[in-house]
């Protein structure tokens, strides 16, 4: 690729790419190269001008010789990158908007007469509007507008109903398009996330990608999994999960010649799906109807502005009125029409609530709509899980203790083998210790059953294979120790977490895992407290003696021990029935129904499946300190909300006050509205923790 360098910094080039014009695709193609170019911390390009921003931190010769060895054609970006990357969007919209405004003003070169038809032509839309808004029994913004451009018709002021009518559209343009425009933005960041996946190749499942799966491929949906692809169940039955589809409460039946969609969770059995489509109708746009659903996205200020909004326009409305009967002066009186609480109200309160939920996402945060921001910024108990959340989210495996005199390196195999069908830290644990020591296993067992928050249980040559916690093992399947291996069992350190397999009633093996503290868990818990947490809470499955150690060293007020899922979730209840607005941390299967219950459930991404998809919240994982980025992120969007409904509210009275004084004409009150409108809506844009 031919370039030149238009301006350059220290650690920032601005390039000029030498071709005649770029189009959207060409943009987005060359910006994911940049991207993820090494060495590259930001970029932009522009595609109106062909220009390119790059920011770096690492060799600026070897990002030039990339540059120079660029082709469009040799770089594979994802599908969706291209589909919904909003560039055309932007252009469209941009060009919307001048196409608009130069028709405006070019028209006044035309002759009066057809400039005054060609207005009344328009004004009938506006006035159909209101009229319908009328006849349903509602005083609404309509109304205004369609008052304003009658009456300006009316005294034959054909110029000041077309500028009207002009800046209402611009603000209708304007008004959708931020409205996408976040939609998008908050959209890509949660859908672009590609996962893996097992693919069924004959008789075996093999992990890949989710970008390698192709349309009539088969994929294998094991227990507490989000279905990745729409398509059609093979073989199997399962309860899926469809609520963030179609808001049905009960899990419904799939089986054979079934149809599954992407995003539904699978809480329970098994399903093979034959993938019918792996792009288009698929987790974006779902994702993006999500995100529409206003009942998911409104907060409890967000929605007490728009109902004001509303109840302000008979008082507007009155207002004219009242400003003519006293002034006789129909300029005046259209001054007051010219200007509604109602648009800045409605337009800019969302664009805060998603721009905030977009800057989460920056911050490796997941929020699925304003209502949950709004519940962490009132809450003041916090729950957390143990495993996994204030512990490492990569715990490790430390010994492998046999009871039956084989090698732990077999025991380790098999347990492996069972484990990686269930996204859980300690299976991770498990699993990543096997492939460390290079055991590679085949599928040598029947079907793995999976018992939420005690074990998982299978058979490998007809023998039965439970691997789980003591009170799985022990007390439910009722395994026993060698009478010669006792003495070993009674030694085993206490330091460690346990997981015990047993092969036919007969323990064989302790898996000790370490499952350390989170070196930042005592800082995010002293940070949680600042920020306005007066309750937080620890609560596992783990014995006394191990809950109490760990909520000593982390700091917390209260700690339970040896609770099963739905004790968590009866706490969580407890707690909301005494007035105390609850957040619930967790990352497992066992975690969901306390997730499900409290008025913010909040996903470590590195988890199951399931409860990230249950979950109101998910965050990255790498660092818990993203909970306190969170909690000051909510609680900074509420008082941007309750400012921005000072400032319209204010800056609205002014405009009508200096109208009805006759200080600025209607033309100049409906601009200055609308700028101010869209000032405000684009600082609402902007970050919060700048």
């Amino acid at each position: 690729m031919k370039y030149r360098i238009r301006h350059e910094i220290r650690g920032r080039i601005r390039l000029h790419v030498e071709q005649k014009g770029m189009t959207c695709r060409e943009a987005d193609t060359l910006l994911y190269f940049l991207e993820t170019l090494p060495g590259v911390d930001t970029a932009k390009v522009y595609e109106q001008t062909g220009d390119a921003v790059v920011c770096y931190s690492g060799e600026r010769e070897d990002i030039l010789q990339a540059l120079r060895t660029f082709r469009y054609e040799y770089v594979q970006v994802p599908e969706q990158v291209l589909d919904n990357s909003g560039r055309e969007l932007n252009r469209a919209y941009r060009e919307k908007l001048i196409g608009r405004t130069l028709f405006h003003f070019g028209k006044k070169l035309l002759p009066f007469p057809v400039r005054a038809a060609y207005t009344g032509y328009k004004s009938v839309r506006y006035m159909a509007r209101g009229l319908k808004s009328l006849t349903r029994g509602r005083l609404e913004v309509e109304v205004l507008d369609a008052a304003a451009i009658t009456v300006s018709i009316l005294r034959a002021d054909f110029d000041t109903a077309g500028s009207v009518m002009y800046l209402l559209g611009v603000g209708e343009i304007l008004e959708e398009w931020t409205h996408k425009k976040s939609v998008g933005d908050l959209a890509r960041s949660m859908s672009l996330n590609i996962r893996k996946v097992w693919l069924k190749t004959g008789d075996q499942e093999m992990l890949v990608p989710a970008s390698d799966v192709r349309a009539g491929d088969e994929v294998v949906v094991h227990m507490g999994n989000v279905i990745p692809f729409d398509g059609v169940v093979t073989s199997g039955e399962a309860m899926v999960n469809q609520a963030s589809l179609t808001g049905e409460s009960l899990p419904v039946k799939k089986e054979k010649d079934g149809y599954v969609y992407a995003g539904t969770v699978l809480e329970e059995g098994e399903l093979t799906v034959q993938v019918k489509q792996t792009s288009g109708s698929t987790r974006f746009e779902k994702i993006v109807t999500m995100i529409e659903d206003s009942q998911k996205l409104k907060s409890g200020l967000e929605s007490k502005a728009e109902g004001l909004a509303d109840r302000l326009v008979p008082y507007t409305l009155a207002g004219t009125i009242l400003t003519w009967l006293v002034t006789r002066n129909a300029t005046k009186a259209l001054a007051v029409l010219m200007v509604d609480f109602s648009c800045a109200l409605k337009l800019a309160m969302p664009i805060s609530v998603l721009s905030a939920i977009r800057e989460a996402g920056a911050h490796g945060i997941t929020v699925k709509g304003g209502r949950f921001m709004e519940a962490v910024a009132e809450a003041d108990t916090i729950v957390f899980d143990k495993t996994g959340t204030l512990t490492k989210a990569r715990p490790t495996v430390k010994e492998v203790v046999t009871f039956n005199g084989r090698p732990p390196q077999e025991m380790l195999r098999i347990a492996a083998c069972l484990e990686e069908h269930f996204p859980h830290s300690m299976a991770k644990a498990v699993v990543n210790a096997a492939r460390k020591q290079g055991l590679d296993h085949e599928e040598m067992h029947s079907k793995v059953n999976y018992i939420v928050a005690h074990g998982i249980s299978s058979y490998i040559e007809d023998k039965k294979v439970v691997i789980g916690s003591y009170h799985f093992v022990f007390e439910d399947e009722k395994c026993r120790i060698r009478p010669e291996f006792q003495e070993r069992f009674q030694q085993l350190s206490d330091e460690y977490s346990h997981l015990y397999l047993a092969i036919d009633n007969v323990l064989a093996a302790v898996i000790c895992i370490e499952d350390p503290l989170r070196e930042e868990a005592p800082e995010v818990i002293r940070g949680l407290r600042r920020a306005g947490f007066t309750k937080i809470v620890m609560m596992t499955g783990d014995s006394e003696k191990t809950a109490a150690a760990i909520a000593r060293g982390v700091g917390v007020d209260e700690y339970y021990s040896e609770v099963l899922p739905e004790d968590k979730a009866r706490f969580v209840e407890a707690e909301k029935r005494k007035g105390r607005r609850v957040v619930m941390t967790g990352d497992g299967i066992n975690d969901s129904p306390a997730l499900s219950a409290a008025d913010a459930g909040i996903a470590v991404s590195d988890g199951a499946e399931i409860a990230r998809e249950i979950a109101d919240i998910t965050i990255a994982g790498q660092d818990l300190g993203e909970i306190v980025t969170l909690k000051q992120l909510s609680s900074l969007l509420m008082r941007r909300i309750q400012k921005n409904y000072h400032s319209i509210v204010g800056i609205n009275t002014a405009l009508i006050c200096l109208g009805v004084a006759g200080v600025i004409q209607p033309t100049t009150s409906a601009l200055l509205h609308n700028t101010s409108t869209l000032v405000i809506s684009l600082k609402s844009m902007r970050d919060l923790m700048k």
